[in-house]
């Protein structure tokens, strides 16, 4: 089975019926937001065991074991894969070939697409699920910043909820977590519902354009490593979630991975970029960003920064106490590497 952005809401149930093995792919978000959807419609998903793509290749066999396993108490189960890429092809493919009943296993591979090996092993299938997402524009995600206020009884003007669109960097779970906390600190529900207004935004810490997370995104990625220790410092007076920030990281390096996918060894990046802000898929503030990232970050070296961010998304949430340092070490080399063409 196959699933598009569009369509997939209204695949999802029918394919948690008869699926066992979902592989979502392309934006951070909306795959992340996909696999919980999946989870959330499993009628009895039991235990998360959660392991990762590296893992996975180094030891393929791993999967099908724990797939199936029964849980430690004898409950159900379902496995949650962080994948880069094609890390869970061999694994997946040890998977299939096995007999035995298995539990439903949930691919979270936000830099692959559905033209990976992965995808085209799954996508035949009648027990299998691909779905593929897009960076979301500013439209879209004011709209869902919009719908997740009225679901939380926050009324929200169309301004103020672009200005946490864009404060989010387009990230719809760091959007969500805004739009709760806007609500308790409005006391608002749907039986209650609260107008919101720029004092109330101001007061829970949201961010503007101008003070946000990309400013932080663009030095390191950009290879600007003297305007790193200023951003580093100013996140640090801002409050900025550690994790929250590497997911606006996360976000700009799988676009950076669509945009080579259509680029090709031989594109002109400044063309490309023109002709995706024409269709509105990149933001016209981005192209100047867009265009000297994408000259930086290309083949191998865009999938060692896929990896090395994920492995530092999962040092931040192994280690909180120390994850502002984490950042700013595993950004230093981020930026030091951009820095550093071809």
């Amino acid at each position: 089975m196959k699933a598009t952005q569009k369509d997939f809401k209204g695949q999802a149930a029918r394919a948690v019926r008869e699926a066992r093995v979902f592989f979502l792919c392309g934006d951070e978000a909306g795959v992340q937001d996909a696999a919980s959807h999946i989870v959330s419609l499993l009628p009895d998903p039991g235990e998360r065991i959660e392991l990762s793509g590296s893992e996975l290749k180094r030891d393929p066999v791993r999967l099908g074991d724990e797939a199936r396993s029964t849980s430690l108490f004898g409950g159900t189960r379902h496995i949650w894969v962080r994948a880069s890429g094609d890390e869970a092809h061999d694994a997946v493919e040890i998977l299939l070939g096995g007999e035995a009943e298995s539990c439903p296993v949930v691919i979270a591979a936000s830099s692959a697409t559905d033209k990976s090996r992965t995808a085209k092993l799954l996508s035949p299938r009648s027990d299998a699920l691909v779905a593929m997402f897009y960076p979301p524009d500013l439209g879209s995600v004011t709209a869902a910043v919009r719908a997740m206020a009225d679901a939380a009884g926050v009324q929200l003007g169309g301004d103020l909820a672009e200005r946490m669109a864009r404060a989010a960097a387009l990230d719809t779970r760091i959007a969500q977590s805004e739009v709760t906390k806007l609500a308790l600190f409005l006391d608002a529900s749907p039986q209650a519902p609260r107008r919101a207004d720029a004092a109330a935004l101001d007061a829970i810490g949201a961010r503007t354009d101008d003070d946000g997370l990309m400013p932080l995104v663009n030095a390191a990625l950009s290879g600007e490593t003297h305007k790193l220790a200023g951003e580093l410092r100013r996140m640090r007076e801002l409050g900025l979630s550690p994790v929250g920030v590497l997911l606006a990281f996360e976000r700009r390096a799988a676009q950076l991975a669509q945009l080579a996918a259509r680029l090709g060894p031989r594109g002109d990046v400044a063309s490309l970029i023109d002709s995706e802000a024409a269709a509105r898929r990149v933001f016209w503030k981005d192209k100047r960003d867009l265009v000297n990232q994408l000259q930086r970050w290309r083949g191998r070296k865009l999938a060692r920064l896929l990896v090395r961010l994920s492995e530092l998304h999962r040092a931040l949430l192994a280690n909180s106490q120390t994850a502002e340092l984490l950042l700013a070490q595993g950004l230093a080399d981020i930026s030091r590497a951009a820095a550093q063409r071809g």
